[in-house]
């Protein structure tokens, strides 16, 4: 259902009246944004920072710019914004808390990313602990600073400050408010190449086009602590890269400026890399056995493979990789690191000079392995290569020195079994371990011992083609001992609107068997509405289809139309020029069309209608069953499902009618039965129902979807989320070519169904007895 200020109006009256009208004006935009656990938390917000007794100007700065924060990096920040302001309270002015959530959302779009934004109120907390007086000017100068610095370097440009100017209060002020040499002298050296916030979006795209697929970057603050950062690594399915680079100069600074790579090419080299272990490392490999030199080599040989594989599908790859390696140097190696990166660059290179005997038999290996296609490939040359760098008189390898050097490689985690990996975090995952179903006999599975302690977690399972029958009780093991059975999980990707990407198999639909309920129930519902029945029965008949048609006065038809052949022999013999359109056509007047109505059973359809004494699931059931009856009666081919959800793995699908069913006493104890519960993931039910709609060999396919409420789910607290994957499930479904129409239940539905369906695809229904006046118009715009 909608979310209303009203519900909480309990909250809003303890606001000052000012304050209560921003927030009405804010309202619509926040509701956009927020959960309804996000909103209360925005309320509760609101109202801590106004018994704060600071004035009302926080209160009301809070509630026009929070939403947009949560907007940009997701509403869980909000309690430790609250919390921020509330602990900093006595330490600083009220004009400064406004100044600090004012310029909140221009901070969070700098950074991107909630992990960020929270490093950087710590960088806040260091300042009004120990220069308060260079806040605000500093606060006013934040878009400026953001603008060249990451988080790292605005907190290092912060301290310096701290330091230069702790007791004088006068340098302070100038400093950070960018008007002393210290400050724009410190900003310069601290100043980075190219921000990741300023090209995330460009790489995504580059991404798509490149490799025909999707990939989720995050930035990471690399140089927070120091100058040197971090290197890219891949933890499920996502590449953090670091949130700034330098231009590079590959043979210093004496390097022409022709010569110097600019920071971009650097993201597109580092996602490149990550993007090639992501398509080619299919499995991780183990650790076991292996010692540190052993998995250094194995991993530069991987590095090798993907880059290989890459290289042939791209080749301009491998100049723009090899543009950040180091310069060679075939000097006698100091060090295992030394031959490391020598062995990456020879690896790259397509004819490699490098003289070391080591190096040269590296490239034979390589060059002469069967099958690069599997990881296990540079596991093996890996190995062999250890055993032979015994003979080379180096120091032992030190993983802290001998790292790889070339900036856009990543850290290998990617490429080993890892004990902590998280499957139900990662993208390609929406399942438990697969289990093993197996068919069996009734011989077989009476022999079989039983095992007590078997649950749903059980490496296999059997199933009997049909129930097991007991003689003596005349009912089934399965309605006494067992439980519902559902489905084969089917997975279908989602939206994700901020990064403009699909996120593969990422959503699970389980369909599961619908429960009887009692016939009396529908009856009644038929009974209650006969005169809007009776109404319907006049429009619906006009309406059906009249079989066979008969066009007459055509020139060429299927048979003779004996009047019209008399009067044209009368015109010949009257020396008249005789009328040739003299046959008959027959026409089947049928129309080709599958209809699938969709219900949502989620837990809001046992809320009351505004206004009403029913709820909406009384509601929902009653206009079902209408439009079933006349469905049925105009003799097109429907189907009647419904969903609910309980997070992004377990979407419940039923279905009440298939198309080859008919619509009996059967169908309608299922629609008795149905209750609302847990959440509407509308955009996978819209998915699976488009699938199964698709199979139909009808020429037009419609899908009704009959709902109470937006797209919402227990696992998602972003409330535009699911909005916008809803929205692109639907131009799915119709670049496949099955039209979509909405019927809500909810009278403040045009807030955001017209969003999702468009603003002529859908119509609010909340009286059943509207029903005869919206259905003929509108099947009748649809079917034609």
């Amino acid at each position: 259902m909608t979310i209303h200020l009203e519900e909480y109006q309990a909250l809003l009256d303890d606001l000052p009246s000012n304050s209560q009208d921003v927030l009405r004006a804010s309202w619509k935009e926040a509701a956009k944004v927020f959960s309804s656990r996000g909103l209360s938390n925005y309320l509760k917000g609101a109202l801590a920072l106004h018994d704060l007794g600071r004035g009302e100007d926080l209160v009301v700065t809070f509630i026009q710019e929070i939403p947009q924060v949560a907007y940009i990096i997701g509403e869980d920040i909000l309690p430790e914004i609250v919390s921020f302001l509330l602990s900093m309270s006595s330490k600083t002015s009220s004009e400064i808390l406004a100044l600090i959530v004012s310029t909140a959302p221009l901070a969070a779009e700098r950074l991107g990313d909630e992990e960020l934004f929270r490093n950087y109120l710590s960088v806040l907390s260091i300042m009004l602990a120990q220069a308060p007086r260079g806040l605000r000017p500093m606060l006013e100068k934040l878009g400026l600073l953001l603008n060249q610095l990451t988080l790292g370097g605005l907190r290092r440009w912060v301290q310096w400050g701290i330091h230069a100017y702790k007791t004088d209060f006068e340098g302070q002020i100038g400093y950070f408010s960018l008007q002393s040499p210290d400050a724009l002298s410190v900003l310069q050296s601290e100043r980075k190449g190219t921000l990741f916030v300023d090209v995330q979006r460009r790489l995504n795209m580059y991404l798509r086009a490149m490799w025909g697929r999707d990939f989720f970057l995050r930035p990471t603050s690399g140089d927070y602590e120091n100058r040197d950062g971090l290197k890219p690594y891949i933890s499920n399915y996502i590449i953090y890269i670091a949130d700034a680079y330098d231009d590079y100069q590959p043979e210093g600074d004496t390097v022409p400026p022709m010569s110097v790579i600019p920071g971009t090419e650097i993201y597109r080299a580092i996602v490149n890399h990550c993007a090639a272990h992501l398509v080619y490392t299919l499995k991780p490999l183990s650790m076991q056995m292996l010692n540190t030199t052993q998995i250094a080599i194995i991993e530069a040989i991987e590095d090798a493979r993907v880059e290989e594989l890459a290289c042939r599908q791209f080749p301009g790859m491998r100049n723009s990789w090899l543009a950040l390696h180091p310069l060679p140097d075939y000097s006698e190696p100091k060090t295992v690191g030394d031959l490391l990166n020598r062995l990456a660059r020879a690896l790259l290179e397509e004819n490699s000079a490098d003289p070391h005997p080591w190096i040269q038999e590296a490239i034979e290996l390589f060059r002469t392995a069967q099958n690069l296609d599997t990881n296990q490939s540079s596991w093996n040359i890996g190995v062999e290569l250890a055993y032979r760098l015994a003979k080379f008189p180096l120091p032992e390898y030190n993983p802290r020195t001998d790292f790889l050097r070339a900036i856009y490689r990543d850290d290998n985690r990617v490429i080993w079994e890892s004990e902590e990996y998280n499957e139900m975090e990662a993208f390609e995952t929406t399942w438990m371990p697969k289990q093993t179903r197996k068919k069996v006999s009734v011989m077989e599975m009476v022999n079989t011992l039983d095992n007590e302690f078997a649950g749903d977690d059980a490496e296999e399972i059997w199933v009997l083609p049909t129930e097991f029958w007991l003689d003596q009780e005349g009912t089934t093991i399965n309605s006494l001992e067992g439980k519902e059975p559902i489905s084969d999980p089917h997975h279908y990707h989602e939206w994700d609107y901020q990064i403009q990407l699909e996120r593969p198999s990422w959503v699970t639909v389980l369909e599961r068997r619908p429960k009887l309920g009692d016939l009396d129930l529908i009856n009644k519902i038929i009974e209650d509405n006969k005169p809007i029945i009776s109404r319907l029965k006049f429009i619906i008949d006009s309406m059906t289809p009249h079989g066979m048609q008969r066009i007459r006065r055509v020139e060429d038809g299927d048979e003779l139309d004996i009047n019209a052949a008399v009067r044209a022999m009368i015109d010949i013999r009257m020396g008249q020029q005789p009328d040739n359109r003299f046959m008959i056509r027959h026409k089947r007047n049928l129309r080709d069309i599958a209809v699938m109505v969709l219900l949502d059973m989620s837990e809001s359809a046992n809320d009351k209608v505004r206004g009403h004494d029913y709820t909406v699931m009384d509601l929902t059931r009653a206009a079902t069953v209408l439009l079933s009856n006349a469905l049925d009666r105009i003799g097109d081919p429907f189907a009647l499902h419904g969903f609910c959800s309980d997070g992004r793995h377990d979407v419940h699908y039923f279905r009440f009618k298939d198309f080859n069913e008919p619509y009996d006493d059967l169908v309608k104890a299922r629609l008795a039965a149905i209750q609302g519960s847990y959440s509407t993931r509308m955009g996978a039910a819209l998915r699976h129902a488009g699938s199964i709609l698709g199979q139909q060999p009808n020429a037009k396919k419609i899908l009704f979807v009959i709902t109470d409420g937006e797209p919402a789910d227990s696992d998602v607290r972003d409330p535009q989320y699911l909005r916008f994957d809803a929205k692109r499930a639907v131009e799915e479904l119709v670049r496949a070519g099955i039209s979509t129409y909405a019927i809500s239940l909810d009278p403040g539905a045009d807030q955001y169904v017209s969003r999702i369906f468009g603003i002529n695809n859908f119509t609010v229904l909340d009286h059943v007895e509207r029903l005869p006046e919206k259905l003929p118009m509108l099947y009748m715009g649809l079917t034609h």
